[in-house]
């Protein structure tokens, strides 16, 4: 009896420790991104060293097409920023900040992705006070919905 009660510990301690080294492998792994972007883009370069700065490997992809990069992504001219990056299965226009990124990558929503308009101070790339709370919208190919405002 008791050495049944042993093996049962061991076996439950294997299974916890396996579920913790895979979930430390996960955490520790970079999120991988391609950044599409216009060559003499300087916010977009600093956009990507503040992503790898919190835990992603992002590639960047120098364009002088990236209108087709947006048409081919799905975002609708109204949503477009200044840059157009593939994470996951998604889809993130422009200067999105770091919380809402996460946001999307933790909560993982059935949609194509996000964007922030335009390019807005006060966000990760842009310097400067940020002028007004910002909406980050759903891509989508209805009406643009409101994902979160920062």
């Amino acid at each position: 009896m008791q050495k049944e009660i042993i093996m049962r510990y061991c076996a439950y301690l294997f299974v916890v420790t396996a579920g913790l080294a895979a979930s430390m492998a996960n955490a520790a792994s970079p999120i991988e991104a391609t950044l599409y972007k216009n060559p003499q883009c300087g916010c977009c370069d600093e956009y990507a060293r503040q992503l790898e700065a919190n835990g992603f490997k992002v590639t960047m992809e120098n364009t002088t097409d990236l209108s087709q990069i947006k048409k081919l992504a799905g975002v609708p001219e109204n949503l477009a920023g200044c840059h157009t990056m593939r994470v996951e299965n998604y889809v993130v226009e422009g200067l999105v900040p770091l919380d809402t990124l996460n946001r999307l990558l933790t909560e993982k929503p059935d949609i194509w992705g996000i964007a922030l308009p335009g390019m807005p101070t006060g966000v990760p790339g842009m310097p400067g006070p940020k002028p007004e709370p910002l909406n980050i919208y759903v891509i989508s190919d209805g009406t643009p919905e409101v994902y979160a405002t920062e």
